[in-house]
Order: C-alpha cells, then structure tokens, then sequence
C-alpha cells in the first residue's frame, strides 16, 4: 500500500501516486514579498480529467511571473481562480518544468507512465471553438500560462499538466539544466519564427535587448541557429563577453547612452533634438557592432517604456519590432512618421504554441541552444531565490530549484533512488 505522503528524497514506486505532497504555496494572506509569501506545505495530489497528465517533478525553473504571484499584482491568482468556480485558496506556481510521467488520463495517448519529459507552459481548453478550428490555440480566448494562471505549478512533488504540453527531455541534461529553458526559450522562438513575413532568416541583423537576460540568452542562440547575425544590449561590460560566447556578432552597452524613456513631444524642439542625436548615435553604435552598415530586421523587444522609441527608429524598413513583455513600464511612445513610411511592423507576442514549443526543444536536443543555467537552488530557497528576481540581483542566464532530484548534475529517475 502506497504511503499517504513521501518527503523529498523518498521516491515512490513508479506510478504509485500517494494522496498527499510537499508544495511551497503562496496564499493571499501572505501576498507581499516573494521571501515572506512562498511556505511549505503539505497539500493533496490533484486529481487528473481525461486530457491530463501528473508529472513527477525533479526540476523546477524560476520566472518573473510568480514574483507578480507572490505579491498578488497585478493579479490576484487565486482570487481569479475562485471568480471562475475553482475552489482552492492557495496558489502553486513554477511555469517551467523536467520530470517523470506518473499517471495518465483516459484520453492521453501522446505519452506513457515512465517517459522523461519537459513541460512547456501554454495551456487551452481543448474544447474551445477557436482550438477545434485548427487555429493557432496560443491566440484562444481560453488560453492560459500553466503555473501561473492556473493552479498545481512546478513547485511541487507532482504536478498536473496537459498532454499537449509535454516534449521529450534531452537525455544529455541534467534535471535542472532541463527545467530551466522552456518559457523563455519558446517565447524568444516564437518571436523570432512565429510572425510571417518577418520570420529571421540567414544573414538578417537582428537587434536583442536584454541579451545576458533568460530571454536575451535564448535569443542569441535561436539567431544564430538561424544563420542571423544577433547584436546584443546589455547594461555593463561585464555582460559582453558572456553574449559573445552564446554567439552574438556584436555587444553594445547601454549605459554609453542616456536618450532612454518616452519619447519629448515633437513640439519641445530642444528636447527632441537631443532625444534624437542619442538614437542616431545608438544606430550608429549597431553598424559599428555588427559589422556593416545594416539597420536590423528584427528588433527583439521586452524592456517596453523606456526602448521601444529607440526600437522603432533603428528598425529596418519592412522590419518588425516583437515584444513580449514591458519591464521598464508599458506606456510606449513612438515617431509615427519613421512607422507607417518606413512600413515597420509592432508585433505583440506571447509565450508559444505547441508547433513552436517543440522547435524550442528540437534546437535544444541538437545542441545548438543551451538552456544557460546560472544558478541552482534547493527547493527550501523557492521564496529566496524569487526574491533575488525581484531585486534584480540574480545572476545572468536562467535558475533552477531541485525538487525530487536530491542533487545536482542528476540526469535519470535512477540516479534520485
């Protein structure tokens, strides 16, 4: 008979799934920062429907989205869970995730009891008219990020997933090096290849704001494997010689600029000019980086507020700027003339569908990107290492906690007993 609970460490019998597991939950009482909000507890298994699969958890990776979690802003999770008729009053984040399959639904028939998987975070009612008409299911009015928007995240023993969500483990991984990729690898490839028309090709200049970043990392590499040429921002000289190690043709810094945040009103003549010598200079800054006298094609956007002016300006003709998120603040400002005559392309972008998930996973299994993970916590850090993101002092590349792996460096189920 299967024990009611199995503290980290004890591994069950594969498939023997136990009523009860170790979470680090955020409740709303604790809502306020991420060191105070995350605490272990002891909670139940979720049950499965017929499309689900439970994953054994063996790594977890670390995104700003529960940082937002554990403050409860800009959303209040679980009370937009209970709005839409779910009970639970605690939260388990973790929108990335490596693990073993435990138990299947009675409609899954893409994986098995015993198969080492990945997780990718985009989940959708499969029922959704917009999904069942073949359309791309990340645009659905359903969709939602696992771990984030709805309940039973990695941060747990078990966690509950869609069948559509799972992607083969690269075997040459460690637990934690395979948690760590997924939600920004996907969204960073998505940005990249997912917008026809725009989609980076060889030889294309593509500029990468934030490339010491998770994002920015990832980025780097997907260009690369496209026969692109990425330019790299970042925000000291300490940073450069990590981007060119993941590929990038060229580093600019941006701390030798100052012309950042929203755009002088076209009638405060001074300021404008001023704006606009310092985004001269910074187009400037990239032909001198990348080699030649191109504009990019691509300008690979998730800062917002204080670069998207800069963005639009030195984008290419017919170009694209994609964004995928707003860190420095999301009020944009842009000069419409150098938009609607040099026909550039502003294109919102959100994590990923299944199609680009699994091209994500491919170029990692090739080796041709790396997940570049910096740093791994215990999973009694969960709250520590999320406060660390919060306060901007967390290390280049992306993070990992162990969960049912004991140690780093483990690659197999085996290796955990």
């Amino acid at each position: 008979m299967a024990k009611q609970l199995y503290e980290l460490g004890e591994v069950p019998e594969l498939g023997v799934v136990p009523k009860s597991m170790v979470a680090q939950l955020i409740r709303p009482s604790r809502y306020g920062e991420p060191r105070d909000a995350f605490q272990r507890e002891v909670v139940d298994v979720p049950a499965l429907g017929p499309h689900d699969v439970l994953v054994y958890v063996m790594a977890a990776g670390v995104n700003y989205n529960n940082v937002w979690a554990a403050l409860g802003i800009p959303v209040d999770v679980v009370k937009a869970r209970q709005k839409a008729g779910e009970p639970e009053d605690f939260h388990i984040g973790g929108s990335d995730a490596s693990g073993v399959v435990w138990a299947v639904g009675a409609a899954v028939d893409n994986v098995k009891v015993g198969d080492e998987v990945v997780v990718h975070c985009g989940t959708w009612n499969l029922d959704d008219p917009w999904v069942k008409a073949g359309k791309d299911p990340q645009l659905a009015p359903s969709a939602k990020i696992w771990g984030y928007e709805t309940n039973y995240g990695s941060f747990a023993q078990y966690t509950r997933v869609q069948s559509h969500q799972l992607l083969p483990k690269p075997k040459h991984l460690s637990w934690e090096a395979a948690a760590a990729y997924m939600l920004v690898g996907a969204t960073a490839f998505r940005m990249l290849h997912g917008w026809a028309g725009n989609e980076v090709q060889p030889g294309d200049p593509v500029l990468i704001w934030g490339g010491a970043g998770g994002l920015g990392s990832m980025a780097i590499q997907i260009v690369k494997a496209a026969g692109g040429k990425p330019v790299a921002v970042v925000s000291g000289t300490e940073k450069v010689d990590y981007c060119l190690g993941l590929g990038a043709t060229g580093v600019i810094n941006r701390k030798d600029f100052h012309h950042w945040g929203m755009l002088p009103h076209w009638t405060d003549e001074a300021a404008y000019g001023e704006w606009l010598k310092g985004v001269r200079s910074f187009g400037k800054a990239f032909w001198e980086a990348l080699g030649e006298k191109r504009n990019p094609t691509i300008v690979f956007e998730h800062p917002g507020e204080s670069t998207i002016p800069t963005s639009i300006f030195v984008c290419d003709t017919g170009g694209m700027v994609v964004i995928c998120a707003g860190t420095t603040g999301y009020n944009a400002t842009l000069d419409l003339r150098y938009h609607w005559m040099r026909q550039k392309r502003l294109q919102g972008s959100h994590f990923a569908n299944d199609a680009q998930s699994k091209g994500l996973n491919d170029l990692v299994i090739a080796g041709k990107v790396d997940p570049c993970l910096s740093r791994t916590f215990a999973f009694s850090e969960t709250a520590e290492c999320h406060q660390l993101m919060r306060e901007n002092r967390h290390p280049n590349g992306n993070m990992a906690i162990l969960v049912n792996a004991v140690s780093p460096g483990q690659k197999t189920l085996s290796e955990a007993r």
